[in-house]
């Protein structure tokens, strides 16, 4: 009887969370439910979405109204989605049980993990580097996520930092009031995950150099740097993104920015990576094409998904991103073959197109000034990508499909392409 109780009691905090989470965003009517569960839809969807968060859904911690309203159109009278949505983050720093919480609180209905894609979530198919002794680098949990990504012996910079306290030297505060003794029992890092920006730039800037020039062992050194180096794999390059400031903010692809730039001013070689994860990677959008029709099996829509809808509001990442997937599904329909997978997502895709909009509610403005015009008209506008995606630095692939003013239009837009009611 007691196990009988706490199961009531469960369901009915259940049911009281899923309406306060409807009042607080905003949401009318019959409160959502789960997001998987099976309800008639308005015929089987042939497309999805793949919705940022970030400039898109939020702004901060602030819900953007137009989400409140997008969703009110996505959801049914019973709360369910109406089409497979799949929400993709360049965000890293927090776990993606604790993202889909999040948004389940933000949106209104239960968003479920396996919904969410961070930005490192891909690394779970390189599964080649999952026994390998790897240096972590972000904040958060970065530990919990290496684990959960595969990764199974990891190191974070604040322990290698307290097993050589020598090595960072750069807050005076910090330095070691006495010399330790050297230390010969700590085990060889084996390669290098940046799962996003770190919170001391500094501390982490010198001792992933450390790993990199000592070949993995920081505590001795060597007389020349080993190349190639350790594997180094990272997610998000994002240079810029946007919160509650007016301006956009650093993202970890300043960070790599950095990093790039004083390896290659102290090694006079270019810093490789054996994988970039996160938008615009194709194998980010590899990723969530795979979980989108996943999510519309579960569901029982026997019709494949042809088309993805992809809602951003930066052009580097999101627009530049969709439209290289665009590029990634044309070649393949024509040669048949993907280029990485794992498990069910190793299917070729059934999707033929990818469809980039862009929002004006984040990093992109049609108001904001925008860079200097050159002198003489000579030189090209600054280009804010990864510099592994400057040979792919076509102007089309910044130039999005659609621009709306957010993502309640962008659904009504895709609703009314797609001859759904809206």
């Amino acid at each position: 009887m007691a196990v009988l109780g706490g199961f009531s009691a469960g369901r009915a905090a259940s049911r009281l969370w899923r309406r306060a989470a409807c009042a607080a965003a905003g949401l009318r009517g019959r409160c959502p439910g789960r997001g998987y569960a099976v309800g008639a839809a308005q015929g089987p969807p042939t497309f999805g979405f793949l919705l940022d968060i970030d400039g898109v859904l939020v702004r901060g911690h602030q819900v953007i109204p137009a989400a409140q309203a997008a969703f009110r159109r996505l959801l049914d009278a019973r709360g369910q989605l109406r089409v497979p949505v799949v929400f993709v983050t360049n965000a890293g720093n927090i776990s993606q049980h604790r993202k889909a919480q999040e948004l389940s609180s933000q949106l209104g209905f239960q968003v479920e993990p396996d919904q969410v894609i961070l930005s490192h979530s891909p690394m779970k198919l390189f599964s080649r580097f999952h026994g390998r002794r790897m240096l972590v680098c972000g904040q958060g949990p970065v530990v919990e996520n290496a684990r959960a990504l595969g990764f199974e012996n990891v190191v974070t910079v604040d322990e290698l930092r307290t097993a050589f306290p020598v090595l960072d030297m750069v807050d005076l505060q910090r330095r070691p009031k006495s010399t330790p003794l050297p230390r010969s029992d700590f085990p060889a890092i084996e390669g290098v995950l940046l799962l996003g920006e770190p919170v001391r730039w500094e501390t982490s800037l010198q001792l992933v150099m450390d790993v990199l020039l000592s070949n993995g062992n920081p505590g001795t050194g060597l007389a020349t740097a080993p190349y190639p180096h350790l594997p180094v794999l990272a997610s998000n390059m994002d240079l810029l993104w946007m919160a509650e400031a007016k301006m956009p903010r650093f993202g970890h692809g300043t960070f790599l920015l950095c990093l790039e730039a004083i390896y290659r001013k102290v090694t006079g070689r270019e810093l490789r990576y054996a994988g970039l994860m996160g938008k615009p990677s194709v194998v980010t959008y590899q990723y969530a094409e795979g979980l989108v029709r996943q999510q519309a099996e579960r569901r029982g829509w026997a019709a494949p998904i042809r088309t993805l809808y992809a809602v951003g509001d930066n052009p580097m990442s999101d627009v530049y991103g969709a439209n290289l997937f665009h590029q990634h599904l044309q070649r393949a329909g024509r040669d048949g073959a993907e280029e990485l997978g794992a498990g069910d997502l190793q299917r070729p895709p059934a999707t033929r197109s990818c469809v980039s909009i862009l929002v004006c509610t984040g990093v992109y403005s049609p108001q904001a000034p925008g860079p200097p015009e050159p002198a003489g008209g000579e030189a090209e506008p600054p280009f804010h990508g990864h510099r592994d995606f400057s040979r792919s630095r076509s102007p089309g692939l910044l130039a999005a499909s659609h621009v709306v003013q957010d993502v309640d239009a962008a659904v009504r837009l895709v609703f009314q392409q797609e001859g759904w009611a809206s």
